[in-house]
């Protein structure tokens, strides 16, 4: 059966795709009707068989699908065959935002379910206090009544996906369930109107009540994953000011500018594609491509990546490169890769649940038919196969992990960290390797001045004053270690040259603070930053990082919890292996760019380590993105926090041992959830089939398997008095939040 929705032509489908050279091209989509694992297998396996087509991968995470097919001959028929299997899609732009509707709408279905759910269980609180006759019919049809807005409203959030499934000749995990709820319901309004006994009100609304707490969290887990990409995205420019040869000056898309064009980038703005400069200086910020806090010089001859920022003065640029083969583009491509490969627990509970709907169907079936010979009561038979499909209901098994994940995600905010990915606790309790980047993880991101000690006072007053005038960096932590001295100089007339320093003039002395090339009539003398009086030497200053609180503690403990321990950084070598010294890690890898960090985690994957993550720059959002689980600190860049699984929000970095501990325990309670959902089902279910349990009974049944899992996830809060193994508890700064 074809699904008639119209979709792009081919035409279309070939204009927007990319060329990857050695004649293949790829096509994205946005594919929103994707929910679960099932779906994704369905969509590769489906395309894969198309002739031309070479791969096909679908992103859970942000419902794209990208499909890589040979050039020669006619596009396959990729919009055509995702219709057939009732997955209509669009072309879209990189960044465009699919929007998240959905969560809205799953909450307003839960709160329905919520509140007829807790009703119907009173009134049939009174059913099962012996109410008889009339009472009990009266109090049955209330209940039918209630269960109405559960059944057509809530209950929309399973017909759906089910119905489209059996449209297209598969089955999903909501197929049984929206038979059972159906059927509970029907039987139970039979009964009611025929004054039967029992009805089934309270099974068919506690059943969908369950189920959408768990549906619901699991998609606002998944749903967060989707911002690091759309962020990343959001670096790029809309366009750029071009300067034509004769003059004129013209502002283009950033799809329309080309290699060889010559652009006008002011203050402010950033690259729009890599580039090299060919007139002007200025300072950049980098922290893009290496990490590094500080502004970096940039003068003619010097290539400029996309994505960085321009700070302090126009630069006039000649493109290398189109938008789609600009570095920031080839970083987005990476991080969107990589991302999709971060589901592999959630594609064997989807593997799991595939094989669960048939096995369902066929116990039920099974169980009716057999009654049926048995008895020759349709009814009894019908009562059968209905509690067999509520009580092999998967709600303890769906519970069984986002609760636990809840009570972790709760216990480890009191400690000032945040869960953002519902798979990073369950993978951060197998790590056995954390990798740090240095600037804003191990050290604090800023600059303080290493020697003023060995400074004289009236000199650093001087440079003080001059700093005074700037937002560098360095000039920020020298101004921050200058005494408050009255006989510093008062200059005439200060002025900043971006990427060389500050000038100040006055009492008959020229004064410069900056970079030794500049500021000294003979600069071979010293190098780095210096101030100088009419071209000589005065002072040399060397500034250090601040190393993030209890950093040497954090190490420590993470040694005790038998972590390997690794830097890996874009900053200089020499500034790396200080900071390892001091702290004692000894493998450490330098001037490392994004990419590179992504191929330096697959190494280690491919020697079997899981590795922890932990970055905060830009330059780290594929490598968090691509790492089993990730952390991130709170003033990381919004890039590099909604790449990662995990964000502390006080400065200590003992939130990371502490968060593994917290992790392994959750993974504890995780197994011992599954253990006890599936003895449940080697109980109930024979006794089910059997026709020892009615709906009623197995709804109750459901409920208590529910009710006995959340609660072996609230044993993690017991762990509060006695801590918890390898973790370090810092004392929460004075007025923050618990």
């Amino acid at each position: 059966m074809t699904d008639r929705r119209e979709g792009p032509s081919s035409d279309e489908v070939r204009l927007a795709s990319v060329d990857l050279g050695d004649g293949m091209r790829q096509s994205d989509f946005a594919v929103p009707s994707v929910h679960c694992g099932g779906c994704v297998r369905r969509i590769e396996k489906a395309l894969g068989t198309l002739h031309g087509v070479e791969a096909a991968r679908v992103n859970l995470s942000t419902r794209r699908l990208a499909v890589r097919w040979r050039a020669q001959g006619a596009v396959p028929p990729i919009v055509e065959a995702l219709q057939q299997l009732g997955y209509p899609p669009n072309l879209r732009e990189f960044a465009d935002d699919i929007g998240d509707s959905e969560l809205a709408r799953l909450i307003k279905a839960l709160a329905v379910a919520a509140f007829s759910s807790m009703n119907i269980m009173m009134l049939a609180g009174s059913v099962w206090s012996g109410a008889d006759g009339t009472t009990r019919d009266i109090l049955h049809w209330i209940c039918a009544a209630l269960t109405l807005p559960v059944l057509l409203y809530s209950g929309r959030i399973f017909y759906g996906p089910a119905w489209n499934a059996v449209r297209h000749g598969h089955t999903n995990m909501d197929v049984p369930i929206s038979i059972g709820v159906l059927l509970a319901f029907a039987l139970s309004l039979y009964d009611t109107i025929n004054h039967g006994a029992h009805a089934y009100y309270d099974a068919t609304a506690t059943l969908i009540f369950f189920l959408l707490i768990g549906r619901t969290l699991d998609h606002v887990m998944r749903e967060r994953a989707r911002t690091a990409v759309r962020g990343l995205a959001r670096l790029a420019s809309r366009g750029a000011l071009v300067l034509h040869d004769d003059g004129s000056r013209e502002y283009l898309a950033l799809a329309d500018i080309v290699p060889g064009m010559r652009l006008l980038i002011a203050a402010g703005e950033r690259i729009p594609v890599d580039a090299v400069v060919i007139a002007g200086h200025s300072d950049l910020d980098r922290s893009l491509v290496n990490g590094e806090a500080a502004p970096h010089p940039a003068e003619p001859g010097a290539r400029l990546e996309a994505g960085t920022l321009n700070l302090s003065a126009p630069l006039t640029l000649q493109a290398l490169a189109a938008e789609r083969d600009s570095f920031l583009a080839q970083t987005v491509r990476l991080m969107e890769v990589v991302e999709s490969g971060r589901g592999g627990f959630r594609r064997l509970a989807d593997r799991v649940a595939e094989f669960y709907s048939p096995v369902v169907h066929l116990s039920a079936f099974a169980s009716f038919a057999a009654w049926i010979a048995i008895s020759g009561d349709i009814h009894h038979a019908l009562t059968i196969a209905i509690a067999v499909l509520i009580i092999t209901c998967p709600c303890a098994l769906g519970l069984a992990v986002p609760m636990v994940q809840v009570v972790a995600a709760r216990r480890l905010f009191e400690r000032g960290i945040m869960v953002r990915d519902s798979g990073a606790l369950e993978q951060l309790a197998a790590v056995d390797t954390v990798v740090f980047d240095k600037t804003g993880t191990l050290t604090l991101g800023q600059a303080q001045l290493a020697n003023a000690s060995c400074i004289e006072l009236d000199l650093l007053s001087t440079a003080g004053a001059l700093a005074a005038c700037s937002r560098h960096p360095h000039a920020i932590a020298i101004a921050a270690a200058a005494p408050d001295a009255n006989d510093a100089p008062r200059f005439d007339q200060v002025i900043e040259l971006p990427g060389c320093g500050i000038e100040g003039t006055g009492g008959g002395a020229t004064w410069r603070l900056g970079r030794s090339d500049w500021a000294l009539a003979a600069p071979g003398e010293v190098a780095g930053t210096v101030l100088a009086r009419n071209g000589q030497f005065v002072a040399a200053f060397s500034f250090t990082d601040l190393l993030r609180p209890h950093a040497r503690e954090a190490i420590a403990a993470l040694r005790r919890q038998g972590m390997e321990i690794e830097i890996l950084s874009g900053d200089r070598p020499e500034v790396v292996s200080t900071l390892a010294e001091q702290l004692g890690i000894e493998t450490i890898s330098a001037g490392v760019r994004p990419d590179g960090k992504v191929e330096r985690l697959a190494e280690l994957a491919r020697r079997g380590r899981k590795v922890l993550m932990v970055g905060d720059g830009l330059n780290d959002a594929p490598a968090l993105a691509a790492a089993p689980v990730s952390m991130a600190p709170a003033n990381a860049a919004d890039v590099g926090r909604n790449a990662a699984g995990f964000v502390f929000l006080r400065d200590a970095l003992t939130a990371v041992p502490e968060t593994i501990a917290v992790a392994r325990r959750a993974a504890g309670l995780v197994r011992q959830n599954l253990a006890l959902a599936f003895l449940y089902n080697v109980i109930a279910v024979p006794l089910a089939v059997l026709g020892h349990v009615t709906p009623l009974v197995a709804a109750i049944a459901m409920s208590l398997s529910s009710v006995v899992v959340v609660a072996n996830a609230l044993r993690l809060n017991a762990d509060r008095s006695a801590g918890l193994p390898g973790a370090i508890h810092v004392p929460a700064p004075q007025g923050a939040a618990r």
